[in-house]
């Protein structure tokens, strides 16, 4: 019988090459795997936890996990060592905690290709689970960018055009190297960019500070879902900088 794995964060490639190996199932705890409201959570952690590590521990409450691998260095956040120590001493199940500091570039062609961002994101937070490179994509020229984690809430994904090109954390996760400080700092002062964190998330200071130092930038933070507010200040950001919905092939980052 096959186990069933959970994963938050990006573990170390050695550890998704064992867990491909030994074909068990792979479940990304980062992601809403279950229709229950995440204030089920509140007994183990304060709702100034941002969302995904709250969703984590609802995922990891109710779903029957044989084993969790969290990754808690530099690629992830010190929060979640905070919650890998709750769910060690909460569940019966195995809490492996890693740190990632694979540096190997895979590359980051999905980033920068012409597919609808929302279906850029879902590739990239699937290939977590893979130990091989994203399959080839022609590059887009950028008319728009999305700087930083994978939200909660991907609905908002479909407010840009299809020629955003992704950077941030979220670049850092198909590239497999998520404790990579350059490339997740690395974005386009050409190209106008919101950036983005979760509510809550230690991120929202590095996003704050570089929306501050760039030319063309919204920063926008979201709790567990993005309301009517945040999607308004997305399309009108988008409209105010005269963006358009398709690129040309073969440009920049």
């Amino acid at each position: 019988m096959k186990n069933k794995i959970g994963i938050v964060g990006i573990p170390p490639l050695k550890i998704i090459q064992e867990i491909r190996r030994t074909r068990n199932i792979i479940l990304d705890l980062d992601e809403p795997q279950l229709q229950l409201p995440i204030d089920l959570t509140a007994k183990h952690l304060p709702r100034v936890y941002c969302a995904i590590l709250r969703t984590v521990v609802l995922n990891s409450m109710h779903l029957k996990l044989d084993h969790i691998y969290i990754d808690v260095g530099p690629g992830k956040c010190d929060c979640a060592l905070h919650v890998a120590r709750i769910l060690t001493d909460t569940l019966g199940v195995p809490i492996t905690a890693t740190r990632n500091q694979d540096m190997e570039d895979f590359g980051t062609a999905i980033c920068k290709s012409s597919l609808p961002l929302l279906d850029k994101l879902l590739k990239i937070t699937k290939g977590v689970q893979s130990p091989k490179p994203s399959e080839s994509h022609a590059s887009c020229r950028p008319t728009a960018g999305f700087w930083g984690v994978p939200p909660r809430d991907f609905s908002i994904l479909s407010l840009f055009p299809d020629s955003t090109h992704v950077y941030g954390w979220t670049r850092c996760m198909e590239n497999k190297t998520p404790a990579n400080l350059a490339l997740e700092t690395y974005s386009n002062p050409d190209v106008p960019t919101v950036f983005f964190a979760q509510s809550f998330c230690a991120k929202t200071a590095l996003a704050k500070h570089l929306a501050d130092n760039h030319p063309k930038a919204l920063y926008l933070d979201c709790d567990v879902t993005a309301g009517s507010s945040a999607r308004a200040k997305i399309e009108a950001f988008l409209e105010l900088s005269d963006v358009h919905t398709q690129g040309n092939l073969h440009a920049a980052c």
